[in-house]
């Protein structure tokens, strides 16, 4: 799966670093990737392009939820079990950061 596309590319452009400070959990979400075979969640928030590849901030699930910087290649090169990658969410029609946690969050 693709976890650029264009329309991603585009909210990253309107999103730049800094670009929702202050909002918390009330953060709009521009893309979830996640790891279809267990831990691993990202909710990104805001990015910035660094060359050919994207530095991107947000609220992310390893083994406790945290905010963070990461970059999108280091994403892309994380290969799971059974041939599997990093996968980009979809289906949600979850827009925050708040509607992607459990409600005792």
């Amino acid at each position: 799966m693709k976890l650029l596309t264009k329309e991603i590319i585009s909210k990253f452009e309107k999103h730049p670093f800094h670009s929702q400070d202050g909002k918390g959990m009330d953060a709009e979400v521009l893309v979830k990737y996640f790891n279809p075979c267990g831990t691993g969640t990202w909710l990104i928030t805001e990015a910035e392009r660094e060359g050919d590849d994207w530095r991107l901030f947000g609220y992310c699930h390893i083994y406790e939820w945290e905010w963070g910087y990461l970059m999108l290649s280091e994403l892309a090169s994380l290969r799971l079990p059974f041939g599997l990658t990093i996968e980009r969410d979809i289906y949600t029609a979850r827009k925050y950061v708040r509607d992607f946690l459990p409600q005792d969050e």
